[in-house]
């Protein structure tokens, strides 16, 4: 229950992150917004690690943690900039579409082998995708490519941490992805700097905190539970999405939307479930 009640606070903040994102990008430059959030969570990593003693830099495998830095910081910023023409339940819904990708990708990066039910289960969660954004009507919103590069960029990140876990410090591993995503940040901001106001600054300093809070108790949130009782829960976050931009902007998502969450969900629910099974397989007849 621990486990439970930390993902869902870290899901409705990252939620609440999003809506401050969504309202900083119609002022804002992304990659400013993204600088700010990243010197936000530095300050906090750092503060906290010195506190505790427990700040490391060394690591095992810094080619591997610069590329999970960049690819985190690419995932950050496409999706900040998709808020700009999509609502956030719609982003919400298409960016569920990470651990689809992450099982596909573990073929080639991790030499893991998925079988026909999980390839199954990925291509009825991209239909789920293509029900969200309706390619070819109306309705259809580009920048949802966006969001499915968001995820691509995170699934990257997410292989790339499986390879080097156990491997490497936690610690270490966090305080690299906020030192490159940092570097990377400061090169490009010079370019597009505007002056914010001190709103905007104590919006997106309040942006920054929650991400990195949020992210703080998910770590939690798996050392008090397993990831199969935890993962249904990952898809709160929806219901959290579409309340917070009702209430914010006045959108609710609407019924295809919703269909396609549906898809999305059950297929991702569908894939952890069997990865599981083949990992208990696994266990008791290892290769």
């Amino acid at each position: 229950m621990r486990g439970i009640g930390l993902l869902l606070a870290a899901t409705l903040f990252f939620s609440i992150s999003d809506v401050l994102a969504k309202v900083l990008g119609e002022r804002v430059p992304v990659i400013e917004i993204g600088w700010i959030r990243y010197v936000t969570f530095l300050v906090i990593l750092l503060g906290v690690g010195a506190r505790e003693g427990r700040v490391r830099f060394r690591v095992n495998h810094p080619w591997a943690q610069a590329i999970r830095g960049v690819m985190m910081v690419v995932s950050a910023l496409f999706f900040i900039f998709s808020l700009r023409f999509l609502p956030i339940a719609d982003a919400a819904a298409v960016g569920f579409v990470s651990p689809l990708l992450i099982t596909a990708l573990s073929v080639p990066m991790l030499g893991e082998v998925v079988g026909l039910r999980r390839w199954s289960a990925i291509g009825v969660g991209f239909i789920g995708v293509l029900i969200v954004i309706r390619p070819g009507t109306g309705t259809f919103q580009p920048a949802a490519f966006l969001v499915l590069g968001s995820s691509l960029a995170w699934a990257v990140a997410t292989i790339l941490t499986r390879k080097i876990a156990g491997r490497e410090d936690a610690s270490a591993t966090m305080l690299w992805a906020g030192m490159v995503g940092l570097v990377v940040l400061s090169l490009a901001v010079p370019f597009v700097f505007v002056v914010p106001s001190a709103m905007d600054v104590l919006l997106n300093v309040a942006l920054g905190g929650m991400a990195t809070v949020g992210q703080y108790w998910m770590i939690l949130a798996y050392r008090n539970a397993s990831a199969s009782v935890l993962a249904p829960f990952n898809y709160i976050q929806l219901i959290w999405s579409a309340g917070s931009g009702y209430l914010v902007f006045g959108a609710l998502p609407d019924g295809m939307t919703l269909l396609g969450a549906s898809v999305i969900a059950a297929s991702g629910l569908y894939t952890i479930h069997r990865e599981r099974v083949r990992a208990r397989e696994r266990v008791v007849a290892p290769e």
